[in-house]
């Protein structure tokens, strides 16, 4: 998130603070702000919250703390429809819900990892991304493949689209002939890179675990099954299908209109760690 912020320090503030007998709202405040840090992770805005977290002052946060959703969205939330109205007020019972747990922080250390949540979910609401952050919410809640933002045919085609960028999505994942690979981009040096990652085989692994396949429809061979997934107007996020007698994963990322297939076979060799190990 910041260079002397990881992820993993913010999500243990949030894991301390969740049990199993918490109440639900509780849950679904600790759930999103859990989310919220990922979505911008995910979607590659470290720079950009960086430099955002940079542009706040003190008046600016306690503006923002007096009304968590920027005032233009409130004068016009009777015209919101559904999930956007839903979302705006979650994330409203979120920033309340840290607002007071920073009051309470044990450390100077822990009250600045609070702040740095805070100032994720007002990103979010100031910068408008309701959208983006509902949609990737439910990519979450479908149990759906790692999330990307990039699709390309060729590691030269990918390579273009980065040297071109003209802000590089750091550490996003893209997919390059349906594998995945990290955007890495360090701003202060310079430096593109685009690496192959393993989160797609793990998470085979792990799905093939808790939800053994079951396809939903089999074919002969990949150009059937490919021209299947492609005339349906909008495909689950996942389902388990055949080919040829082989499990395959049907992936849908509706965020950039794409669909893949994937074989089973890739998770081979990759073991899933038993809960509580």
């Amino acid at each position: 998130m910041t260079s002397h912020i990881f992820l993993s320090d913010l999500q243990e503030v949030i894991g301390k603070r969740w049990s199993e007998d918490q109440s639900p709202e509780q849950a679904r405040v600790l759930g999103l702000a859990r989310d919220a840090l990922f979505f911008v992770y995910d979607t590659g805005q470290r720079y950009r919250f960086e430099d955002f977290r940079k542009s706040l002052d003190s008046s600016t946060r306690l503006a923002a703390e007096s009304s968590p959703v920027p005032q233009r969205a409130l004068d016009n939330v009777e015209q919101l429809q559904g999930e956007r109205a839903s979302l705006e007020e979650r994330l409203r019972r979120t920033e309340e819900f840290f607002t007071k747990l920073r009051a309470e922080a044990d450390s100077d250390r822990e009250g600045e990892l609070i702040q740095v949540i805070l100032d994720a979910l007002y990103f979010i609401s100031s910068t408008e991304q309701h959208r983006a952050f509902g949609e990737y919410l439910e990519h979450v809640e479908a149990g759906a493949p790692p999330y990307i933002i990039a699709s390309f045919g060729t590691r030269e085609e990918a390579e273009t689209w980065l040297g071109n960028h003209p802000n590089p999505l750091d550490f996003a994942n893209v997919l390059i002939a349906n594998r995945y690979h990290d955007v890495l981009h360090d701003r202060e040096r310079g430096t593109r890179r685009l690496h192959h990652n393993r989160d797609l085989e793990y998470y085979l692994a792990e799905l093939a675990q808790e939800q053994p396949p079951n396809p939903v429809a089999s074919f002969s061979n990949l150009e059937d099954a490919e021209a299947w997934l492609k005339a349906r107007p909008e495909p689950a996020r996942w389902a388990w299908v055949s080919i040829g007698g082989e499990d395959y994963l049907a992936a849908y990322y509706p965020n950039i209109g794409h669909r893949a297939l994937y074989p089973l076979s890739m998770a081979k060799g990759y073991e899933v760690e038993p809960e509580g190990s």
